[in-house]
């Protein structure tokens, strides 16, 4: 059964730090471009970072650039999103998407698997 599975959510004050992990299982991520997306309550769920299969191209939402880093360990069928300097718009469920293909795309609707995802609250 192919599952992606989001953690490392949680409390943080702004300015803080988190890094999220997904994991997949049924499945290896190697070959695939992945996303992390977000959707924040009541608004559309919009994509924050993106990256090839084998992790040499990524692209960020200009909302992020700069304090977001994705990153991949395909040996550990895992891929993370490094937050840094977070500030309370960054209040959102995260998660993270499969693409068919080796390449990443910013069109949300073209990634085909999705965790359940992963809450983010940046309150003081």
């Amino acid at each position: 059964q192919l599952q992606l599975v989001e953690s490392g959510g949680g409390l943080v004050q702004p300015g803080g730090s988190l890094r999220l992990s997904c994991v997949a299982s049924g499945f290896t991520l190697e070959s695939y471009a992945i996303g992390w997306f977000r959707q924040a309550q009541g608004k559309e769920r919009d994509g924050v970072a993106w990256i090839s299969s084998r992790g040499g191209i990524a692209n960020y939402a200009d909302s992020v650039r700069g304090r977001f880093t994705i990153s991949r360990d395909n040996a550990k069928n895992t891929v993370y999103l490094q937050m840094n300097s977070l500030k309370p718009e960054d209040t959102a469920v995260y998660y993270c998407a499969v693409r068919q293909s080796s390449i990443w795309s910013c069109k949300t609707n073209s990634y085909v698997y999705w965790g359940q995802g992963t809450q983010v609250t940046v309150s003081s």
